[in-house]
């Protein structure tokens, strides 16, 4: 049996993350309080229930209050049952968290008239810190729409599902804020910029001409080698750890076009050696 764990801040995506695993198959239970999930859990090991493999509940900030050690609890015992649980949590930045609440006009389960709505988002991250800190899977929806986090959230299960360890890499623009949901982070700015080349600026990372540019300096090859040689090296270390998901991303400036290239070369070569890879560009619309 299965169950995945889904949190994060309010206005992230947890209805569309939950409503996305129903669509998967999942049985469904959305806003569990967190102190009836020990018996939740026991429920689930029941010979007598008759339940599904796969099960998924969301669990949110306003029943963290005074329970915060009550998620350690429900995890031990999970371990315990033997029952495979994996954490989700989601991740937005602050001023996108204030702009969806402005435009949907919804009140945050945390605010009222004496407390304000950027008050309400700190003291959010505060009671939600044990659970990011235990997520397997975290998922920066800063730059996501709803399409978006749907197909990001199945690919990444259903190829979760083929083997241990699922492989993302993104690429992505240091002038655009970086991931908060990368593992590894790595920085290709250093590397000749295609930009400042008045005939390939038009051009992305997946073209033929900004291939054919970055191929003639060695530096890049250096570069996808060495990054290619650490994630392989900690690969297996990551798996014994019993991780399902790892997100490497590569920047450049403007995310447009090294970064893009580095990412599809590096995808490439794991895909290769049969490690279950995806890429996204989160720049290129």
């Amino acid at each position: 049996m299965k169950l995945i764990i889904v949190s994060g801040l309010s206005g992230s995506g947890k209805s569309i993350a939950l409503d996305t695993l129903e669509d998967l198959g999942y049985y469904c239970i959305d806003n569990l309080p967190i102190q009836l999930l020990p018996t939740f859990i026991q429920q689930l090991t029941s010979e007598h229930l008759a339940l599904p493999n796969t099960i998924a509940v969301s669990i949110d900030a306003r029943n963290l209050k005074n329970n915060s050690e009550a998620f350690f609890e429900s995890r031990k015992l999970l371990t315990k049952s033997q029952i495979a649980v994996e954490v989700i949590y989601l991740e937005t930045e602050e001023s996108t968290l204030l702009r969806r609440f402005s435009e949907t006009r919804r009140r945050h389960p945390l605010s009222n008239d004496a407390v304000s709505l950027t008050e309400a988002l700190t003291k959010e991250r505060q009671l939600l810190a044990p659970i990011a800190g235990e997520a397997d899977l975290c998922i920066d929806t800063t730059k996501l729409h709803v399409h978006q986090l749907r197909q990001l959230i199945k690919q990444r299960l259903t190829e979760g599902q083929a083997q241990q360890m699922s492989l993302l890499f993104e690429s992505f623009g240091f002038k655009h804020g970086i991931p908060q949901d990368a593992d590894f982070i790595f920085d290709v700015r250093c590397l000749p910029n295609p930009y400042w080349e008045p005939q390939l600026r038009a051009f992305d990372g997946q073209s033929k001409e900004i291939a054919d540019y970055l191929l003639q300096h060695k530096e890049v090859q250096k570069m996808i080698q060495d990054i290619h040689h650490f994630i392989h090296q900690w690969l297996k270390d990551f798996e014994k750890n019993n991780r399902s998901y790892l997100t490497v991303a590569i920047g450049c400036t403007g995310g447009r076009h090294r970064s893009v290239y580095i990412a599809d070369q590096l995808a490439q070569q794991f895909n290769q050696e049969g490690v279950s890879t995806l890429v996204r560009h989160r720049e290129l619309k």
